[in-house]
């Protein structure tokens, strides 16, 4: 997503003290207030940039006003984001970029006579002491100081091409802003919370008349407006930190296999035809201490496309059938797993035996020649950049399934060298549509395929100088009717495990 943030600083004030016995004191406009900064600040409690809106506008500065006050400067404005979040500025160049504040001026005088021109420019700039607008333009003194202000703008825009063309903003958000306590600090006093990294900053105030006092002009009967804030445009892409990260070809099963591990409660479109997954989807799989999981307490142990799905329940509300439908907590004890001597449910239900939870994305399939931006190939990629752990999802009902696998492998490793080793388990989903007819030659033929991929792991699926991290785990398994993943989860649980000690 692009967003545009501005913020613009207080005008000063031409005013002239006044007080008893002195009808005509000396100058004494006070000076806009600087605008407010904009901050960004990566936080842990967001998971999308949906709250961050396209248009951000800091807080003005303050008006100046008479006897010598200055205006308010602008509170500063922090935005959160979501830990992961990367924020490129855009080139001059980009199609994407909004005008900045000079680009946006011009725009505005188009089609204008050139008087029109500079009476509207001298609008945007200066204000006048009441009915002397037309007297001050004309004095040396007033051309003066607005030709220091237009030099200064030339400099000023001058220094921010240079910058956006040599130190364009860059922020790789992936870890959450802590400032120091300090122990001696006195009770009662609060402490200064992070901000974060500033993106804009505020336009300075314009300045009072008496800043144009001078030798010549004892009076000056004018002040400048405050100064426009940065106006730039930053692209905010969020890479999704999940524990497990899915890498498969579209329409293996991947958003079916996150449905099932959750119990139905990460909603992805999933149909019949590739890449209905477009954006990544992250989902929680909670575990008990036995290594039951939600999902497979569910109640719900056959998860169908969420189209059809969609389908049968518009079915069933036009007939009235789902009036007497049992909702999860009418649903008998027998019916869901079962804890010991009690029995286990999903939602608020689980808490009692939860001991342990990890985050599972669902990427968005990739496709041969991903790594060369094919397709939405890096936008896919970039999102399983910070997964702690990699797993492959193939279809083992399809003619190759080894194959599938190393053109992941491939467009992992020419997209960034060495992220194919992050995985750890090779899922063979779609199992149930071999040898479900107890046919022997259709159960030996899908043994057979099965130990061909296990043999392809082996000999194919280890680095090039012959050493692997890890040895994958291959793991046949059906999503829709949720058969063989408790195994999967025991895995995934000990892969975050690991992963989650080396960090700490």
């Amino acid at each position: 997503m692009e967003a545009e943030a501005r913020c613009n600083g207080g005008d000063g004030c031409a005013a002239f003290h006044r007080e008893k016995y002195k009808p005509f004191g000396p100058p004494s406009g006070g000076n806009g207030g600087r605008g407010g900064d904009v901050y960004i600040l990566p936080t842990p409690h967001l998971t999308t940039l949906s709250s961050v809106p396209t248009r951000i506008r800091g807080e003005a500065g303050g008006h100046g006003q008479g006897t010598w006050q200055n205006g308010k400067n602008g509170a500063p404005l922090v935005i959160k984001v979501p830990l992961g979040t990367v924020v490129r500025e855009l080139h001059r160049d980009d199609p994407r970029r909004a005008k900045d504040e000079w680009e946006a001026e011009e725009e505005s005088l188009e089609g204008l006579s050139p008087s029109d021109k500079r009476d509207r420019m001298r609008d945007n700039r200066w204000v006048h002491y009441p009915r002397f607008g037309e007297a001050n333009v004309q004095r040396d003194t007033f051309k003066e100081a607005e030709a220091v202000l237009y030099k200064q703008e030339r400099e000023r825009r001058l220094a921010r091409r240079r910058r956006i063309s040599e130190r364009p903003i860059f922020l790789d958000l992936d870890k959450e802003e802590n400032i120091e306590r300090a122990v001696d600090a006195p009770l009662g006093v609060k402490q200064h919370e992070p901000t974060g990294h500033l993106i804009a900053s505020g336009g300075l105030g314009g300045v009072g008349n008496p800043h144009f006092t001078s030798t010549l002009n004892r009076s000056p009967k004018f002040a400048s407006r405050g100064h426009w804030g940065e106006r730039i445009t930053l692209s905010l892409e969020l890479k999704l930190i999940a524990d497990i990260g899915l890498v498969g070809m579209p329409n293996a099963g991947k958003s079916t296999l996150l449905r099932a591990l959750t119990g139905g409660r990460a909603k992805s479109e999933v149909a019949g035809y590739a890449f209905t997954t477009l954006n990544p989807v992250v989902g929680v799989v909670r575990v008990g201490e036995d290594g039951t999981f939600e999902g497979g307490v569910s109640g719900n142990l056959t998860h169908e496309e969420t189209l059809l799905e969609e389908q049968q329940l518009q079915q069933k509300m036009e007939s009235g059938e789902l009036a007497d439908a049992l909702t999860r907590n009418q649903v008998p004890e027998h019916d869901v797993g079962t804890h010991g001597n009690m029995a286990v449910r999903p939602g608020h239900h689980f808490d009692i035996v939860e001991n342990f939870r990890f985050t599972i994305a669902d990427n968005p399939g990739l496709i041969s020649r991903s790594s060369e931006n094919v397709g939405l190939g890096h936008s896919f990629l970039r999102s399983m950049e910070r997964s702690l752990a990699l797993v492959y999802v193939v279809d083992l009902s399809g003619p190759a399934p080894w194959e599938e696998l190393a053109i992941l492998r491939e467009e992992l490793e020419k997209y960034q060298p060495g992220m194919s080793a992050k995985a750890r388990m090779v899922i063979a989903n779609k199992a149930d549509l071999l040898g479900g007819d107890d046919d022997p030659a259709a159960v030996e033929e899908a043994k057979k395929k099965l130990k061909t991929l296990e043999e392809f792991v082996k000999t194919r699926m280890v680095a090039e100088d012959g050493s692997s991290p890890f040895t994958l785990d291959v793991v046949p398994t059906s999503a829709k009717f949720s058969q063989n993943l408790f195994k999967v989860v025991g895995l995934m649980r000990t892969y975050v495990e690991q992963a989650r000690d080396q960090f700490h």
